[in-house]
Formats: C-alpha cells, structure tokens, sequence
C-alpha cells in the first residue's frame, strides 16, 4: 500500500535551512560578468558599494562559495513565519482528473502575502550591520516593498519605495501596509528625481515600469548619505537569499520520500523561480537527474520566450551596471496588465544563463487565461493566488493535463509566491468581462532591441 502524502507538510523548526545555497557554484558555464556601464569592462566589487550594502555586494559577485551560513538574526525572524507549507494538491487532481502528483510550495504565509520576506530580511539585516541611516528601492505588484517595509521596520531602518505608477493606482492598499510599515511610498515615474523628470517628459502619461522605479530608486540612494539601494529579485544576492524555498522544498520531499518530474515557477525577474530551482537544478547539473524546469511568464513582458540574450541596462534610466540576460530592452515600457510583479524588461542573469544552456524551458501565457487557472485554483484549493503566481498555476495545469493524456504519473511541483487579496481590481475586472489580453507585436520589441547597448563581449 502507498505511503499516505498529507495534504499540508511542514519540516519542524529544527529542520529549516541554516544556510543558503549558492547555486552559481556548480554551474558548468558562469553568467558573464556585471559591466561598468562607462568602460564596459567587468564590474569590481567595490564598484558596488555606492550602490549595495557590502555583505550583498559580496554575495552578488562570489561565483564559488556554495553555502552561506544564514546569521542567527536572521533566522529568529524567519521562524516568525517558515518554514512554509509543501502542499499536495489533492483537490486539484481530482477536478482535473489526472495521474499527476501535483505539489506547491505555499510562500504566503506572513503579512507581505508573498516569497519576497525571505530577501528583504536578509537585505535589511546587512544595511543595519554596516550602520546605514536608509534604504531605497522599487515595487511593482507591491509584495516587495511591503516585504521589505516590514523587514525595515523590524531593523529599524527608514524606507523609500518607488512603486510602479499603475500597480500604485490599482492596488492602493499595498500603499496603506506599507505607510503601516512607516514606508515612505512614491509613484513612479515621479518628479522627486532627475530620472523620473527625463521619462515623464519623454513619455507622458507613462504607466510606468520596473526599470523606470529602479532608476529612480538608485538616484535616490546614490545621492542621499547613508543610504543604499536593495532590489527584490533579478540580482544573484535575491536568488541566494531565495533559496530557502527551494532547499525546504527538497527536505519536505526526500521526507515524503516523493521527488519532482518537473519544476515549475512564474517569472519576472527570476527571484521566486530561482529560489526554487536552486537545490534541484544542482541534482541535474551535478547528479544528471533527469528534471524538467519551466519558467512561466506573461505574454504582454515575455523576456525569455521572445527577448534577445545579450546586455542591457537593468534599469530604464540606464544608470545601473549592464547585465547579460534575457531582455525586451530597457527602453521597452510593459503594457498595464494586472500581473505587476513580472512587469521587467529583463529576466536574472542565472536563469539566463541556465534557459540559454538548454536546463530550463519557458513559455508564456495570456492573462485572461490565467486567470481562468487562478479561479479554478481558488474554488478547490481554498487559496485567492497572486496574478504572479497563478501564471505558475496555469503551467502546472497545462502539465497535469499533458498527463492526462498520456496517462504518465509524473510528480510536479509548482512555487505559489503568494497571495492575491490586494489583486481584488484584476480579480474585478477578470469577472466583469474587462479584463484584456495584450501580446506586443514583434514591431514593438524591435523598436525596443535597436536600442540595445553595443557591448562587443
């Protein structure tokens, strides 16, 4: 008789990570290097300082250390709210009638509704070490800087966000739980920077994006003393600090005794994907597991599934260093679609690198469509998802139903980064008939590639 899976599973306190998993030590081939945007010559660590703490700016460039130990501080206020549940969607199964196992790591268990805590601690711990006075940094859907003002607050730390003009207009209580989080909260683009100045006049009326707040937050933190910026997905800092989901992940299901076909994570920048993947992806490039890893992304900012790999600014204001990734441009402004956490021009250099070596697939999903799996999701697992999140539901159907087919017992694990409560004006609009799907037409992101930085490396 089969072992009986519990529908909820949680490793005990004694059983959580006590350290990261650097994932970039055992790639085979390195993301090519950060540049400076003036030479365009690799980036020096301490190029970073102006910009990041220095513990992050020694994460974001250490390719060889594989663990780093979590420090004590930041595990007390984990176990605030981790570890995480592994879930068994049973409920699923039944109403899609398939042979799949289907599981999803559940990361919305804590006030910010989503995964993005996980960085946010750490990154806000380091700023207190080094004695800074304030941080900045971007939001688009929300979850980060609500993420980051409660971490903020736990430290001590004053904080300014820069949140994507549209997210700010059609999730106004993501604003409210920051102010509570005594977050100092700005739409942009905005008129409080230089940047925000030159894109609003360039582009009136601009919903704004990603990259046009990470401009403005970097002005902010390179012009103000004492304060630094911090960025909740893309760096390979976030992806470290991420990949506590993963490894938990991986604990509770060697505890289950089960381990996944195929893994799979909504994409924006990469944050939660990577985090995710992290110890798997390790079992298929060291142990030559036979794995499958597909990043989901919208169709309206489909960077992996249509954009070109090759470096870029991270930023619209092209003040940050270039990065070697997956991108639509920097200049290319995504259209308002409600999924606001992957509403960035460019995709991790990690998962760049690791899609354009052939160990991840990726696709990508209109947002009607995915709505459709959000609301099948919630009427029989019981859990509102996140926009972002329940793109990775949609890939986790699309694959459950391919078993269907086929009639495989293949085990899939999904990542669900949050929940959707403060998503109710999307939820609205989906049940209203409003809701509409947009695909940029390939005369678009070409616009956007011609301005693509000449970087012959």
């Amino acid at each position: 008789m089969s072992k009986k899976i519990p529908y909820r599973f949680y490793l005990t306190e004694d059983q959580m990570p006590t350290q990261w998993y650097n994932l970039r030590a055992d790639m085979k081939e390195q993301p090519d290097p950060l540049l400076n945007p003036g030479t365009l010559e690799p980036l020096r660590e301490e190029e970073l300082y102006p910009i990041f703490c220095k513990e992050l700016a020694a994460q974001e460039m250490d390719s060889k250390t594989r663990y780093f130990d979590i420090p004590e501080e930041i595990q007390e206020m984990y176990k605030i709210y981790r570890p995480s549940p592994l879930i068994r969607a049973y409920n699923l199964e039944k109403e899609l009638g398939t042979p799949a196992k289907i599981y999803y790591k559940f990361e919305g268990n804590n006030t910010s509704g989503s995964h993005k805590l996980n960085s946010a601690i750490a990154q806000a711990y380091y700023a207190k070490k080094q004695g800074l006075t304030s941080l900045t940094t971007e939001t688009g859907a929300g979850q980060w800087g609500t993420a980051l003002s409660e971490a903020c607050a736990y430290f001590g730390i004053p904080l300014t966000v820069y949140m994507v003009k549209c997210s700010f207009e059609q999730k106004p209580f993501r604003k409210a739980v920051m102010q509570t989080f005594d977050a100092d909260v700005i739409p942009s683009p905005s008129e409080t920077t230089q940047i925000g100045k030159k894109i609003l006049a360039e582009n009136p009326g601009t919903t704004g994006s990603l990259g046009c707040a990470i401009s403005e937050a970097v002005e902010k933190a390179t012009t103000t003393e004492g304060c630094r910026y911090v960025l909740g997905s893309v760096l390979n800092q976030v992806l470290l600090h991420q990949s506590i989901i993963g490894l938990e992940a991986k604990k509770a299901m060697e505890l289950l005794e089960v381990y996944p076909d195929i893994v799979i994570g909504c994409a924006g920048g990469g944050s939660n994907l990577g985090g995710l993947i992290a110890p798997f992806m390790r079992d298929k490039l060291v142990d030559n597991k036979d794995i499958r890893f597909i990043a989901v992304e919208p169709a309206s900012c489909p960077s992996l599934t249509r954009g070109k790999y090759a470096y870029d600014f991270c930023d619209t204001g092209k003040v940050t260093p270039m990065a070697k990734m997956y991108t639509l441009g920097c200049s290319f402004i995504p259209s308002a679609n409600h999924a606001g956490g992957l509403r960035y021009h460019g995709m991790s250099p990690i998962l760049s690198k690791l899609y354009h070596d052939g160990y991840m697939e990726a696709v990508s999903y209109e947002q009607t469509a995915v709505f459709e799996a959000a609301k099948l999701f919630a009427r029989v697992e019981t859990i509102l998802p996140a926009p972002e999140s329940s793109h990775a539901i949609k890939g986790a159907i699309e694959e459950a139903l391919k078993c269907k087919e086929t009639g495989e017992e293949k085990t899939i694990l999904f990542g669900l980064t949050g929940t959707g409560y403060f998503d109710m004006t999307a939820y609205s609009a989906f049940h209203d008939g409003k809701m509409v799907d947009y695909i940029p037409t390939d005369e678009e992101l070409e616009k956007a590639f011609e301005k693509l930085p000449k970087v012959d490396k």
